[in-house]
């Protein structure tokens, strides 16, 4: 962690995208503004009073979910706040991963800052500090059904600020969070009335995913439109098709951005040029390579919808109870801290994940049909009888050789995969909490399975960027497009070997997968032509 100097601003609005992939991924430190700061002492004098309060108070004063009714003692409350977060820190399973963890934390820290969930300072605090100096809550793969909000993924996190559970540290070893806040030199928490509730009623888990996979898929889809590119060219394809008065004929902005891609990066193709004119007898090519655009289009739309929605959460403060002033104006995010500010707490719903579990199944569908077309126009490159005029499976020496016939195995069953995780985890629903809880968002399950999904669209792309650039070695000496140019030597020069005798074939689809993944793919083909 702490690869970058940046240190993100914490205030009372919503966090961008790129800040919280700075914090979860590139270890980037945070900080409370001045605004935050007063905002959260503001809602924390609203339920100090209201802790006084005859009147019980949902989350105050009260049991939670079916024991709601149950109206808690003064003196009983700091029980009630420590009985909440240990008995919710119950997930199972391998821990997730740390980026994971950081955004879960991040967000969890900005909707505090929002003056809506009535913590103490030295609580919002402590969390940044976690932040700041690599500790990390274990938090396990199950346990959240994403109503209300990740509730034990939450819990973990929140148990760190009292001192307890498991935390990795910077050495990338598991500790007791005692032994690691003190040996940075911080100081557990007690949490006090209504804190712990406020810890842990958010969609921040599922969010954070989203937006990762966002950043991801927003990658990866250029990369499909690079791997397609270098398909179509070593696949002797036309790429009049991309023109942009057909595209226009179906106006979705999507498509438009792919076909875009595709004409750039086939500029001035030696191997397109090569069977462009009169002579040519290809009418229409197969659909994996002619509807590219409409298919790469279709994925960076829903792309775009998502990030539409995850926007949306990024502004909402997510909390239950709510923390609201007086007279309904629902604003503690002015004004001065301090002197008992008038003011109440509210019962919603707004913790429900299902705005969130919706897009993140919509990204899953489209993830598996771009990695569907990808095997396909792979699998053109292994026929004879489809490939012209290239050798079965492109081997060196058919028979002999099985040349990449297995590496479409591997593309076939990652597709496979992804059409299972493409089953929607939205639609099922496990009532909890003796029936309080009756219908649940499941998004939690929907964001892992995403996860995995968009690991294997990595997967199939780089196969078929290997297998590509095989092939347009094949077609020497017709010159590539720069562009694809670039990438085949991008390859080679790490490893990933130009067609020849069978040989260890693991290392090299696993080179690929981390070029496509870390972005080289991309960055190689972008330094020749600008792709949207």
């Amino acid at each position: 962690m702490n690869t970058t100097a940046l240190t993100v601003e914490v205030g009372v609005g919503p966090v961008a995208p790129e800040d919280l992939l700075a914090v979860a991924r590139d270890g980037a430190a945070v900080r409370l503004t001045a605004e935050a700061s007063a905002a959260i002492e503001r809602a924390r004098a609203v339920v100090d009073a209201l802790a006084d309060d005859a009147v019980p108070h949902y989350g105050i004063s009260t049991g939670f979910g079916a024991l709601a009714t149950r109206h808690i003692a003064p003196e009983r409350r700091a029980d009630l706040q420590r009985s909440l977060i240990r008995s919710h820190a119950a997930s199972s399973g391998p821990p997730v991963e740390v980026e994971v963890v950081r955004a879960m934390m991040l967000l969890r820290l900005s909707t505090v800052a929002g003056g809506h969930t009535g913590v103490h300072l030295a609580t919002a605090q402590l969390l940044a500090d976690l932040l700041n100096h690599d500790i990390t809550p274990v938090v396990r793969e199950y346990g959240s059904l994403g109503c209300s909000g990740d509730l034990a993924p939450l819990s973990h996190c929140a148990l760190a600020l009292m001192g307890e559970g498991e935390v990795m540290t910077p050495d990338g070893e598991s500790h007791p969070a005692a032994e690691a806040l003190a040996r940075a030199g911080l100081a557990p928490v007690e949490l006090d009335a209504k804190e712990g509730l406020a810890l842990i009623n958010g969609t921040d888990g599922m969010l954070g995913m989203l937006l990762m996979a966002i950043a991801d898929l927003t990658m990866l889809l250029r990369t499909a439109d690079v791997a397609a590119a270098m398909s179509v060219e070593a696949q002797l394809g036309t790429d009049r098709v991309f023109a942009a008065e057909l595209q226009a004929l179906r106006p979705h902005p999507g498509q438009a951005a792919s076909a875009a891609n595709l004409r750039a990066l086939l500029a001035d193709s030696g191997v397109v040029a090569s069977h462009r004119g009169p002579d040519c007898n290809r009418v229409q090519d197969a659909y994996s390579l002619r509807c590219s655009p409409q298919v790469h289009g279709a994925v960076r739309d829903t792309i775009a919808h998502a990030l539409t929605v995850a926007e949306r959460e990024l502004a909402a403060s997510i909390d239950n109870p709510v923390v609201l002033s007086d007279e309904g104006r629902g604003d503690l995010t002015s004004g001065e801290p301090g002197g008992g500010a008038p003011g109440r707490v509210e019962s919603n719903g707004n913790f429900h994940g299902a705005p969130v579990a919706y897009v993140l199944d919509f990204l899953a569908i489209a993830v598996a049909d771009a990695a569907s077309m990808s095997e396909r126009r792979t699998d053109r490159f292994l026929d004879a009888a489809r490939n012209n005029g290239l050798p079965p499976f492109l081997a060196h020496d058919p028979g002999v050789d099985s040349g990449l016939m297995i590496a479409q195995y591997t593309q076939a069953g990652v597709v496979a995969e992804l059409k299972r995780l493409a089953v929607p985890a939205s639609v099922d629903s496990i009532p909890s909490s003796a029936m309080q809880e009756d219908h649940v968002s499941m998004g939690w399950g929907a964001a892992r399975k995403l996860r995995r999904a968009v690991d294997g669209l990595t997967r199939v792309l780089a196969i078929e960027v290997m297998t590509s650039a095989r092939a347009l070695d094949l077609r020497s000496p017709l010159r590539p497009a720069p562009a694809s140019t670039a990438v085949v030597q991008l390859l080679r020069e790490h490893g990933v070997g130009a067609p020849g005798p069978d040989r260890y074939l693991s290392p090299e689809i696993e080179t690929s997968y981390r070029l496509v993944r870390d972005g080289a793919v991309v960055a190689t083909a972008q330094r020749h032509v600008t792709l949207q």
